[in-house]
């Protein structure tokens, strides 16, 4: 009996010592240039605005996104990022250079499915942030790339933002001179765009790691049969 006593001393000293962020929730970002801030100060991108907005209820944000990178390249990074930071919601911001760079969109298709079921696979909710390409590719091949999203959404039942730089890539002064990676001005509206889709999930995974209310003790229900006089709170 003392040995488990001294056991379960040890494990609660053990969970003391550990800093509070590795006890808080992680969200995955997981995207190409739009979330690396190309262009700016990293610390004004719209990820680094999202942590300072999301970390008072107990969240911490891993930014996995890299200039660049294509949904092919975030899907052989996943497994490894899901396995190191086990995120209980994972944001995915990709596809927007296969689109720039013409890939099939039946591969694009294919590699969001992927990502998304693939985080799902471990646990992670997941939002979907979706883009649009130029429309010099053709009604068509823009047409698709932007239905793309929302199939992968339907189909998985993730949670869908349907373009991430609404109301920002419309106006030319929001925007860097290659008329595709927005400016620091407009990081924040970018996160408006995003809050009213991420926040439900956030709230929905914080009510399932609430802990259940244990079940009253009998000495307590006696005791509230009985309740001693009230006293004023100092």
């Amino acid at each position: 009996m003392q040995k488990k006593t001294l056991w379960r001393v040890r494990c609660l000293l053990l969970l003391w010592m550990i800093p509070s962020a590795a006890l808080a929730n992680t969200l995955l970002v997981l995207g190409d240039s739009i979330s690396a801030a190309y262009g700016i100060d990293r610390d004004a991108g719209w990820v680094a605005l999202l942590q300072t907005h999301i970390a008072p209820q107990g969240w911490q944000v891993v930014n996995a996104s890299i200039s660049g990178d294509t949904t092919g390249g975030g899907l052989a990074r996943l497994p490894g990022l899901l396995q190191a930071h086990r995120p209980q919601v994972v944001i995915i911001e990709l596809g927007g250079n296969d689109g720039l760079r013409g890939y099939p969109i039946a591969t694009l298709r294919d590699n969001l499915l992927a990502l998304v079921e693939t985080s799902q696979a471990q646990g992670a909710r997941v939002l979907l942030a979706g883009m649009e390409i130029p429309p010099n590719y053709g009604p068509r091949y823009t047409r698709a790339f932007r239905d793309s999203y929302r199939e992968v959404a339907e189909q998985t039942r993730c949670a869908l933002l349907p373009f991430l730089l609404a109301g920002v890539a419309i106006h030319p002064e929001q925007m860097q001179e290659d008329g595709i990676h927005p400016r620091a001005e407009a990081q924040a509206s970018i996160l408006q765009n995003v809050l009213p889709h991420l926040t439900p999930l956030l709230e929905s995974t914080a009510q399932r790691a609430s802990p259940a209310p244990s079940a009253a003790d009998p000495a307590d229900s006696a005791a509230g049969q009985h309740p001693s006089p009230a006293k004023d709170r100092s």
